[in-house]
């Protein structure tokens, strides 16, 4: 082999290890874009609650009632919903904090690292695109209904049914005619359409609002405590599985966090429209789901058209018209708030260097990455041309499940680092040395910012196990090893459950242990200061909320079905490829004048073979070794 090829092989597999954990490093001007700041709350608070009522209240709330949990249903929203508001809480503090397009991928590319950065980056290319394709095919299909079914069948005789069982029945061109067009709408700008966004979802919560009032008047409390089963037909059990069904109805709220480059006040903006969609879309689902049980028995409830024949069987016919409307603009809201994050998350990973390049150019006259959002479009319609989506939907919920969990540990990770700036600048105080700072090492602020990451005065006694470490250190491998136990306990509650159930001591033991190592990690990071300089909304309650909140979202995840699982390492495998063929060696946090760029510069100037280039690289190598020894020594030894 040629001694060229040998030199660049060497350093493309030097250091692997740490290039994909580099950890980005923002601008000094975080408010810096050139996106279009354009975006007030009322716009941000309408887009996620359009994003997160949609096709489910008109047919998951249907489906859930009868086949799940009954009357029960509206329990189930509740819980659903504290577990949900437990990730918005943390999506808000990032959001206030790093208000950049990119949402979880950002926050884990600050925290975490570069490669787990790309993974979660990657899923949510994939959640939105099929988010955005499922409810292209739902509002295809609604509109097919109230024709009688007439565009289906007219599809079916010019083009035949396909018969394999990934795809749908028949080709949906009118579900890709949507997506595009959408797409093509988003185009126009921001601004515009938001005031699209912000019209189609004050109809949809009127809609609600008329289901609500008409269903709460002619409503008969005997379908809650007379009909079989009562209020709990399928026990509490049946709540649970109800809660991990309708918490996916939540999942848009990260379309909030998304538009943070695009908003005029993020520190504001972003903490007060989560927490005011959440709010809105949870009492809305409640009360929806109880107009829904009260109107008549949870087994008479119909889950493809559970709303319209409700109201039918009490007489009123008049409301299944003003539903189909509420459930068309629903469903467009929806869609809009998956082709509007799936674009800017694609420009994110450009801009850093993790996709190409183009994927990161932005129109002067637009301010939005156009190339992104004709590429997220028409993916997104070919997915809903052709798939069958009922079995892809479940694959979705993977990646929003990772990010949700990977975003809470990271809030537990960057508010025990030390600040950007006390460090860059500061020595860091250990626990012995607290008592002996003075006024003139350090102004109150960076005192805090200084103490971050290490252990507090009344936990001294940890001193010899942990003190001598490097602030932030020793709370990332406590959250590591919580995240590690709280996934084998779930898997273990998922595997064993009739052993556990019939109280097997092995079960109770391995899970005394795995509860006994948790609780450990959480005192081990309570134990340590906190930095909360610079953040003007923070989640309460940390290590403690984020900790639920990632034991919530793995026990969701281990509840899926294997076949889920096999795809999402199909979709990873995948993006491994574009990660180590190509974003690894082009992320923006790598070295800018690294031997590889320089060898590779060199062998492309020369355009000649690989065996040729041996002379023209130790060429180029003695004239940079004055100048740039140490970045060439270190980049090799990294």
């Amino acid at each position: 082999m040629p001694g060229s090829r040998k030199i660049i092989l060497k350093h493309v597999m030097s250091g692997l290890c740490t290039k994909m954990n580099r950890i980005k490093q923002l601008p000094s001007d975080v408010m810096e874009t050139p996106l279009n700041r354009c975006l007030n709350t009322f716009d941000i608070t309408l887009l996620g609650v359009g994003h997160m009522v949609g096709a489910g209240i008109y047919v998951l709330t249907g489906a859930v009632a009868r086949d799940v949990a009954g009357p029960a249903i509206v329990l189930s929203f509740a819980l659903a919903a504290s577990a949900c508001l437990l990730s918005a809480l943390c999506y808000a503090e990032f959001g206030a904090r790093v208000p950049k397009a990119g949402s979880a991928y950002v926050y884990t590319y600050l925290s975490i690292g570069e490669f787990w950065a790309f993974v979660i980056g990657w899923n949510i290319l994939l959640e939105h695109m099929i988010g955005a394709a499922s409810v292209a095919r739902a509002w295809s299909g609604y509109v097919d209904s109230l024709f009688g079914g007439a565009i289906s069948d007219a599809t079916v005789a010019v083009t035949g049914e396909m018969h394999e069982r990934l795809l749908s029945r028949y080709p949906d061109f009118l579900a890709f005619a949507v997506c595009l067009v959408y797409a093509l709408l988003l185009s126009v700008g921001v601004k515009v359409s938001a005031v699209v966004n912000g019209v189609l979802t004050v109809v949809n919560l009127a809609v609600m609002g008329l289901v609500i009032v008409v269903g709460f008047y002619y409503a008969d409390e005997k379908n809650w405590t007379d009909v079989k089963g009562g209020f709990f037909p399928y026990g509490f059990g049946g709540v649970i599985a109800g809660a991990a069904t309708c918490f996916y109805a939540f999942v848009g709220f990260d379309s909030i966090a998304t538009s943070g480059e695009e908003a005029k006040n993020p520190s504001f903006s972003i903490p007060m429209a989560t927490a005011l969609s959440m709010g809105v879309v949870t009492l809305g689902y409640i009360l929806v789901s109880s107009a829904l049980t009260l109107l008549l028995p949870y087994y008479q409830i119909n889950p493809e058209a559970a709303l319209p024949e409700a109201f039918t069987n009490v007489g009123q016919h008049w409301v299944k018209y003003v539903v189909s409307l509420g459930a068309i603009c629903g469903m467009t809201t929806t869609l809009f708030g998956s082709l509007f994050s799936l674009p800017r998350c694609m420009y994110a990973m450009a801009v850093d260097g993790l996709l190409f390049s183009f994927l990161g150019n932005v129109n002067s006259k637009t301010q939005l990455p156009l190339a992104n959002l004709a590429i997220s479009g028409l993916f997104s319609a070919t997915i809903a041309l052709i798939f069958d989506l009922e079995k892809l939907v479940e694959f979705m919920s993977i990646g929003t499940l990772l990010a949700y969990t990977i975003v809470s540990a990271s809030v537990i990770i960057l508010r025990y680092r030390p600040s950007f700036e006390t460090t860059a600048s500061k020595p860091v105080l250990t626990p012995g040395s607290e008592q002996s700072s003075t006024a003139s090492d350090c102004s109150p602020i960076s005192e805090i910012g200084n103490l971050a990451g290490t252990l507090k005065v009344q936990y001294g006694w940890l001193t010899p196990v942990f003190g001598r470490r490097e602030p932030g250190t020793v709370v990332t491998a406590a959250v590591f090893v919580y995240t590690t136990c709280a996934c084998a306990l779930c898997v273990m509650f998922q595997v064993v459950d009739r052993d556990m159930s019939q109280g097997m001591w092995w079960t109770v033991l391995l899970a005394v242990i795995f509860i006994f190592i948790m609780a450990t990690c959480m005192l081990i990071i309570n134990a340590h200061h906190q930095s909360n300089t610079g953040l003007r909304f923070k989640v309460p309650m940390v290590p403690f909320i984020p900790a639920l909140s990632i034991l919530c979202n793995i026990e969701f995840m281990v509840h899926l079905n294997i076949l889920t699982w096999l795809r999402f390492f199909v979709w990873m495998i995948l993006g491994m490829l574009v990660y180590f063929l190509y974003g690894i060696h082009h992320s923006k946090e790598g070295e800018s004048n690294s031997t590889y760029s320089i060898l590779m510069t060199s062998s492309e100037a020369v355009k000649e073979k690989w065996g040729s280039t041996k002379t023209s690289i130790k060429s180029a190598l003695a004239k940079r070794r004055s100048s740039d020894r140490t970045a060439i020594v270190e980049d090799e030894y990294e």
